[in-house]
This record gives structure tokens, C-alpha cells and sequence, in this order.
């Protein structure tokens, strides 16, 4: 089974990805930025934005009937190496209990020259115990 969730970006279809698709209990959600409902950036430092970002990718796992608890991998990428511990702390507030598998990576500018982080994760749920 295949579920794909949208984001309603319009780069979704120009593109050719979702924000997030669902193979049996996996789910792999695309990178993700830091904007607003009107595209905008939110935050201007590594820290607002990390936290915006796992905000709305929160909300994708609920959409998908997933949860913070479910991520078993997270991969950010950062444009500004030296304040990568800004990132991190907000990282560790959201999976601090839960400390999924983590990738750290210093890329090139984005797109936008605004996105200074953009965060990737892949959550499994766990079948209950019969």
C-alpha cells in the first residue's frame, strides 16, 4: 500500500513528489523548509527555523496518524556548519526521549537563500502487542 500526503505546494506537482508517502507502516516525509501558509520563511536563525520546521512536520505525522514517538530517522541540512548546535538544540527538545537516528549535513544555499535549514524524516509504526 502507497498513501501519498500533499502539502498543497504547487511545487508538489511540477516537481513530481509529495510531501509525504506511506509504504505499509513507514512513512517518508520530504525535506521540509521552514515556510509559512504564504510561503514566506519563518525565523532567520537556525534555531526558529529547526523549530518551525519539526512544528509542521509534527502535523504531517498526526495528518498520517503518526506521532514524534514513530521517527526513527531524522536528517537536517544546514547552510551555516559553525551555528549547527542551534539546529541541534531544537532537534533535542522535540526528540530528545525519543533519539531517532541522526544525520547532520553542511549543504550549499538553498533556493531560496532564506532557507538556512531544511529537515527530512522517516517514522515506522509499531504494530501493538497481541
Amino acid at each position: 500500500m502507497h498513501k501519498r500526503y500533499s502539502s498543497g505546494s504547487t511545487w508538489e506537482a511540477t516537481i513530481g513528489y509529495s510531501r509525504a508517502v506511506q509504504a505499509g507502516n513507514t512513512l517518508y516525509v520530504s525535506a521540509t523548509a521552514a515556510s509559512g501558509a504564504d510561503g514566506a520563511i519563518v525565523g532567520d536563525d537556525l534555531y526558529t527555523q529547526t523549530r518551525a520546521i519539526l512544528q509542521k512536520l509534527g502535523g504531517v505525522l498526526s495528518d498520517a496518524g503518526f506521532s514524534y514517538k514513530d521517527v526513527v530517522q531524522s536528517r537536517l541540512y544546514v547552510t551555516d556548519v559553525a551555528n549547527w548546535k542551534e539546529a541541534g538544540r531544537a532537534h533535542g527538545e522535540v526528540f530528545g526521549d525519543v533519539r531517532p537516528a541522526l544525520t547532520l549535513l553542511h549543504v550549499a544555499p538553498f533556493i531560496d537563500p532564506k532557507i538556512l535549514v531544511e529537515i527530512e524524516i522517516t517514522a515506522v509504526k509499531h504494530e501493538a502487542a497481541a
